[in-house]
């Protein structure tokens, strides 16, 4: 246990300690400040109708900041151990490759928390200099919180697969980005089929990310969610598993 938290420690000191850390912190403040910009202006005078936190869930700056600052995350995970010579000192170490695969993984998962903090600074602003708090409640801010985590996890371990397969921090980052993009046009294609597709509408239904995601921003927790985000976690990081363990087999 105490290997897997220095191995966790050193994944995340990696992100404080470089200036790529710093620049998507930065980013992300720069995506969350421009989105409650544009969410109080169209919000101004006029009625909420819905909770504050479905309404930021709906701009494109939240998927924005999804697609693009993960894979960034993530990139570097194994890809610069490969390419800096690292990675075959750090196998050849009395750790095993599930601790190292999940230590990477808990690591990028903190920091992607960490990015998403000053989302509750933001909330709180809103709901200190607003009148009554119609849009606002405590629940819906909890349960959006948990589905950005558990989405956090799904592409943290779709961005540790990718970065597993390449040397490159570069086609690491394109092919986690083409990963996360294709999931998500996922979302969108079910409304181009009709009733009569069947189970193929149903199966697009399931992997909606989109769907899953709404129903957090409402203040619904459901299990069916957070079975599918986990499940999908488990696989890449599976998935993750099998590709740092072929280096033996080459």
């Amino acid at each position: 246990m105490r290997v897997f938290a220095t191995l966790v420690r050193r994944e995340l000191g990696g992100f404080f300690f470089s200036l790529t850390g710093y620049v998507i912190i930065a980013g992300v403040l720069l995506l969350l400040g421009v989105s409650f910009v544009a969410l109080l202006e169209s919000c101004n005078g006029g009625t909420v109708a819905g909770p504050l936190t479905e309404m930021f869930y709906s701009t494109m700056y939240f998927w924005l900041i999804l697609l693009v600052a993960t894979p960034v995350m993530t990139m570097r995970l194994f890809a610069l151990e490969k390419f800096s010579g690292t990675f075959e000192t750090l196998m050849t170490t009395p750790v095993r490759d599930l601790e190292v695969v999940l230590a990477k993984f808990l690591g990028a998962l903190m920091f992607y928390v960490v990015t998403w903090l000053p989302l509750l600074a933001c909330l709180h602003v809103v709901r200190r200099y607003t009148g009554p708090p119609a849009g606002f409640d405590w629940w819906p801010v909890g349960s959006t919180f948990l589905g950005i985590l558990l989405l956090g996890c799904l592409y943290v371990a779709m961005g540790c697969f990718a970065s597993a397969l390449t040397r490159s921090q570069i086609i690491a980052a394109m092919v986690s980005l083409a990963l996360g993009l294709s999931l998500f046009v996922l979302s969108f294609l079910r409304f181009s089929l009709n009733a009569s597709a069947g189970w193929a509408a149903q199966a697009l239904t399931y992997l909606s990310i989109i769907d899953h995601m709404e129903d957090f921003t409402r203040g619904v927790v459901d299990t069916r969610h957070v079975t599918f985000y986990l499940t999908f976690t488990v696989l890449f990081l599976f998935l993750t598993l099998k590709a740092v363990e072929s280096r033996r087999w080459k």
